[in-house]
């Protein structure tokens, strides 16, 4: 696949450990397709450090906060 781009649906707020998403992939050629993939967010503090944007921001908004 030459060029392609990638948009991750089906991740919110509400995510949950293992949850289902689906990758979508469209090619410069205008073809599209699925790809459904589980989420490699296996706990709840990775969760945390997903919504905060990462460890180190995660970590630094504990000890500021």
């Amino acid at each position: 696949m030459a060029d392609a781009t990638f948009s991750l649906i089906g991740i919110g707020n509400d995510i949950k450990p293992q949850s289902q998403a689906t990758l979508v992939v469209k090619t410069t050629a205008g073809e599209s397709f699925d790809i459904p993939v589980v989420v490699r967010l296996d706990t709840p503090v990775e969760i945390d450090y997903y919504r905060a944007g990462g460890i180190l921001p995660y970590v630094l908004g504990q000890i500021i906060g």
